[in-house]
Order: C-alpha cells, then structure tokens, then sequence
C-alpha cells in the first residue's frame, strides 16, 4: 500500500511518514531496536520489502539467500494482509540485544510477539520472535 509522506506514519507514532520511519526506509540507521521495530513495521505497511530483507538478521529462520525469490514472498504477504495499527507493549534494550513485545492488528487477526535484535557493527537487526 503506498502512503502519503504526509499522513500519520503506519508505525503509530502519530508523526508523519517523511519525518518518522521513512528517513529509515530511505537509508538512515535506527539507533535502537525499538525504532527498528516500529521501522519494519511500517515497511510492510507501505510495501517496502528491500527494508524487510536489509534488516532481518542471516541467523534469522526466515532470512534466504535466495533474494529474489525472498522478496517475491514478502510481497506476497504485504499483498495479501491488511494492517490495521501496531501496539508497543514493552520493550528492553541490552547494549548487544533487545526485545520488544508488540501486537501487530491485521483484518486477518493479530500476531502478538516477543522480537529479539541484535546489533552488529552499529546496526540493529531483526533476530527472531517468539509468539506469546
């Protein structure tokens, strides 16, 4: 779904798109996991899988080596779910991990999970979940 640099950005924060996650989608670092977080979200709101994809670590179950038809499967589910908002629930930074716990709403019902990151090199990236 594409949105407006000026509408609310999709990770919750009541900013607009251009002045929240987007300066991320676009190539600046978080500098946590939460804003990680919040920043992946979003890019499966506006469908930016090459985000998806940069951001999730190798050691990630998920994470293929195959990047064609990798994104091809990230597309598909952005094409196919209909994100409705996103709720922080806790989240803890450690100076190498952190987690953040959240409830993504979708039409399609929520996923509540417990993320992990890891930082390497100065950049947070996606671990794993654990759904709760």
């Amino acid at each position: 779904m594409k949105i407006s640099v000026n509408m609310p950005c999709p990770c919750g924060s009541k900013e607009k798109y251009k002045n929240c996650c987007q300066k991320y989608h676009k190539g600046a670092k978080p500098k946590e996991a939460l804003s990680l977080m919040k920043s992946r979200y979003s890019a499966f709101v506006v469908g930016d899988a090459k985000y998806i994809m940069k951001t999730t670590h190798p050691d990630n179950p998920d994470y293929h080596d195959d990047k064609k038809e990798w994104q091809k499967s990230i597309e598909i589910f952005m094409r196919e779910t209909t994100f409705l908002g996103l709720e922080i629930e806790d989240f803890w930074e450690e100076k190498a991990v952190s987690y953040v716990t959240f409830i993504a709403s979708f039409r399609e019902g929520e996923l509540h999970e417990k993320s992990r990151f890891a930082q390497e090199n100065s950049t947070w990236l996606y671990l794993d979940g654990e759904f709760i």
